[in-house]
């Protein structure tokens, strides 16, 4: 009998461990959402009229039969219906096209190769382009942006107060064996993410299919983009000498963590208590080519544990040291910003077949 209730547990404690894991790897069997006037309304706003021409392909009279049906406006529906409607899978992308149109086409039948192909081969700088558009038109529409009284100080020193942040897109599961065979892809790559620190309103969207690639290379784009007088907050990923002294020579700001193992020495002491010092420092002392520029050192103690936060804005009367450290914890909301899309979007992970198709939905 004892051996039996042991085989009865091991049985039972098997099958709870299989039911663990991730569950956004499990298989869903969820319907398509139903349209949403509202949400189709404020779409249709942002992306039309006029924005597809903006982007029509000078090549259009040679594009072959399926490209021409599947146009950009007729693709920008199919995804951003993926998307906002959670529709899991081709086949219900068709039905749901055919029977009764999508958001601003028509229903019309498409075959789901010519799908398949056309999510392979459109290219992905197309939706980059849209993008950039809905966000002109989204910074034009709510311009000036509503910020909150604490902040309203700090919004009115900097031209811009941008959070970047880079992320590295979920492993491809293992069991699709045939896709890594054909593409080589065992993850999706890299994004990097730009939003404005006060309303989360994006600013700006990269995309490597390179999932090792290192943040600092996407330092010329962030530098062509941050406006001067703009203030970037970034992670110690974006850690560099040459990139402060480049924001600081262009008149623009830049507010990080201090790496605990670099080395500096102190220029002048601005002020200091038991629990904080804010320092103008010379960092990189040992180095050959070291930080030309001096730099602002704010540490706080934070009940046992000292914090260090470095910047690029010298003067206190434009930026406080309470303001930095309370700044820089703003740099998590972006965090919170993206865990509430994914979580009212369903878009934890998202299933693409194809390389072409990951930049596509990322955007």
């Amino acid at each position: 009998m004892v051996k039996l209730n042991t085989l009865v547990l091991r049985i039972a404690m098997s099958k709870l461990r299989k039911k663990q894991g991730n569950p956004d790897f499990r298989h869903r069997v969820t319907s398509p959402a139903p349209t949403s006037e509202e949400i189709e309304s404020r779409l249709i706003e942002l992306l039309t009229p006029g924005t597809f021409a903006n982007l029509k392909n000078v090549k259009d009279k040679q594009r072959s039969l399926r490209d021409r049906v599947l146009t950009l406006p007729v693709m920008a529906a199919i995804v951003l219906s993926l998307v906002y409607r959670q529709i899991q899978y081709l086949t219900d992308v068709l039905r749901c096209l055919e029977v009764e149109g999508l958001m601003w086409v028509e229903a019309m039948s498409v075959s789901r190769q010519a799908l398949s192909q056309r999510l392979e081969s459109l290219p992905a700088h197309l939706f980059i382009g849209l993008f950039e558009q809905v966000i002109e038109r989204l910074a034009v529409k709510n311009n000036p942006a509503e910020v909150a009284p604490m902040w309203a100080s700090v919004a009115e020193e900097f031209s811009a107060v941008w959070i970047a942040d880079a992320s590295t897109l979920e492993a491809v599961k293992k069991h699709l064996g045939q896709l890594q065979e054909k593409t080589g892809a065992v993850l999706g790559g890299k994004m990097l993410m730009v939003v404005e620190a006060f309303t989360h309103r994006p600013v700006a969207a990269w995309y490597d299919v390179d999932n090792k690639r290192n943040e600092t290379k996407w330092w010329p784009e962030l530098l062509e983009r941050l406006p001067t007088g703009g203030l970037l907050l970034i992670d110690m990923g974006f850690y560099g000498f040459e990139w402060f002294d480049t924001l600081t020579e262009q008149g623009k700001y830049v507010l990080t963590r201090q790496k605990a193992k670099v080395r500096y020495r102190v220029v002048r002491l601005l002020s200091s208590s038991s629990h904080y010092k804010d320092e103008i420092i010379q960092m990189g002392l040992n180095h050959t080519d070291p930080c030309r520029h001096p730099m602002r050192l704010v540490s706080v103690l934070w009940s046992t544990t000292w914090y260090h936060y470095l910047t690029n804005v010298l003067d206190p009367e434009q930026l406080s040291a309470q303001q930095v450290c309370d700044l820089y914890r703003r740099r998590w909301k972006i965090e919170d910003a993206f865990l509430l899309t994914k979580k009212l979007l369903g878009l934890s992970y998202l299933w693409v077949g194809g390389v072409n198709g990951v930049p596509l939905v990322s955007t």
